[in-house]
Formats: C-alpha cells, structure tokens, sequence
C-alpha cells in the first residue's frame, strides 16, 4: 500500500518485504529497521509484544533468509494503541496524558520479544525518562547482555514528521506528543537527555529530525565519545520527493548533499528512507 505523503514508500506485507529486502541487499545496504501496523490496537498496545506479532513474525522471516543481516527494530508503543500515543495513558484520560512508569514494562517486553525473535539491536523511541534502564535490565536478565540499544536520545517535537504518522497510521486521536518529545527551541536538553540514556546503557544515539538538527547532532558528536545516528525523518524524505517531482531540483544531488551534511556533522550512521537510492548511486559511481 503506497503512503501518499512518501512518494516510493509503501506499507508491505512480509511478502512484499522479502522482495524489498532483497533488492536492498543486492544493491548493498547490510541493514535495515523494522516498523510494524497490527491488524488490530488496543489501549495496552498488546500487539507490540504478542510473540508471533507482525515485527516478530518479519524478524525471523529475514533472519531465516539473511543470517548476516542487521536488523534493528523500534520500540515504540504508538503503531500498537487504539489513542495513537507512544505510551499507556493515564485512567480516564481524555487529553493525551501518558503515564511514564506503567509505560515502561510494556516498552521492556517489546524489546524482549524482539530480541528472542532475533533481533540484532532495539532502538526505543518512545521518549519515556528511564526506558533504557528498563530494556537493559529485562535484556540481561534474560541472557541477552550483548545486545545493543540504540536510543532515540534527541527526539524533538517536530513537524517533520507528518508523513511518517500516515505511513504508521499513528497520530494521536487527541493531545499531542509534546509532554514527552523535545522543545526544538532547547539544543541543551538534547545534552541532558544523551548522557542520562548513556548512563542508563545505550549504546548509540539518535538524534532526531536530522537536516534541521544538524548543530545538535554536532554537539552531541563533540561533547560524547558514542556512536551518533542521524535520523532523516519522513518529512525532510517528502519535500526533497515533492520538489524534484515538479523538477526544481536534482534530486540525486541534493540527498548526496544532504547526506554529507549529515555525515560532516558527526553522524556516523543514518537513518533514511532514501537509503536504497543512495546505495544504487553509490554503486553506480564505483
């Protein structure tokens, strides 16, 4: 099911991901990240860590096929719950109030459950204080010590990311995400908010949109010797498809500028959906 908003961005099946996959591995990406869309929601958000939900059932069917493939999934509640908000809302709500605690076991069980499917490394990014801690301990209680998370330590509440809400049909029925996401007008928080995730045990970060971020990105790079991932969100994805669809700009050229902005900043890995374009580019330069 092609996402209007994402131009060359579908929702697939698990048939339609092994097809995917494959032509991603062909071109030479070694690595990818899982979002799931349950066929049913709940206010407990029950799918995210039901054993043979739909993330679980994709991880071990790639993992069966690409043994040497990275598969990082993210641990978010807001694909899962019937109110679209990343974590369990307070009895009664009607505004949107998450309550954090409760929301934290429910965050750790959907770590777990992706690790035992086969998950190589978790990436929470559901901004609840304290939910790398809990994912730590859960994942090494369970055996599983060498499992890396990476947090998304800078998420700021951001317009940006739109387009990603239709293609994870998440956007909150009623208050917004502001209570637990980030002032974008507050770069110091982003260096509070890294170094309580680092004592807590991640062990790379994300910073989150990633164009309109890129000092944040660099101070997190200067001031942290962690691995630092930008995330380049689904609306930087949707303006540079719109603009070059209308024939404003090269669009190969403007994400290989984006991209190197992002990597001369201090990213060393990036998320994007662009990814499998750069990869054929990159292929086709050598």
């Amino acid at each position: 099911k092609e996402i209007p908003s994402m131009p060359g961005q579908y929702q697939l099946s698990l048939k339609q991901l092994e097809k995917t996959v494959g032509e991603a591995v062909d071109a030479g990406l070694r690595s990818l990240m899982l979002f799931g869309i349950p066929k049913h929601k709940d206010a407990i958000a029950s799918e995210a860590y039901a054993p043979n939900g739909i993330v679980q059932r994709a991880i071990r069917m790639l993992k069966a096929k690409w043994p040497d493939l990275q598969v990082v999934t993210d641990v978010c509640l807001c694909e899962y719950t019937s109110h679209g908000h990343c974590g369990i809302l307070k009895e009664g709500d009607t505004c949107g109030e998450v309550v954090n605690d409760p929301t934290l076991e429910l965050l750790a069980k959907t770590a777990l459950s992706h690790v035992e499917a086969g998950a190589d490394m978790v990436a929470p990014s559901d901004m609840m204080d304290g939910r790398i801690l809990a994912i730590r301990e859960t994942l090494d209680k369970a055996g599983y010590v060498n499992t890396p998370i990476m947090s998304y330590a800078v998420k700021y509440a951001s317009a940006f990311y739109g387009p990603f809400r239709d293609a994870a049909e998440s956007a909150p029925h009623h208050g917004d995400r502001k209570t637990y996401q980030m002032d974008p007008a507050n770069g110091k928080e982003a260096m509070r908010e890294v170094a309580e995730d680092i004592a807590e045990g991640a062990d790379l970060i994300i910073a989150k949109p990633a164009m309109a971020y890129m000092d944040i990105i660099k101070d997190i790079s200067t001031n942290f010797n962690i691995p630092i991932v930008a995330y380049n969100v689904s609306g930087e994805y949707a303006m540079v498809k719109a603009a070059a669809a209308n024939g404003w700009i090269d669009e190969k050229k403007i994400v290989m500028e984006n991209m190197i902005g992002m990597k001369r900043a201090g990213a060393k890995m990036i998320i994007t959906y662009h990814a499998l374009d750069v990869a054929r580019w990159i292929r086709e330069e050598e």
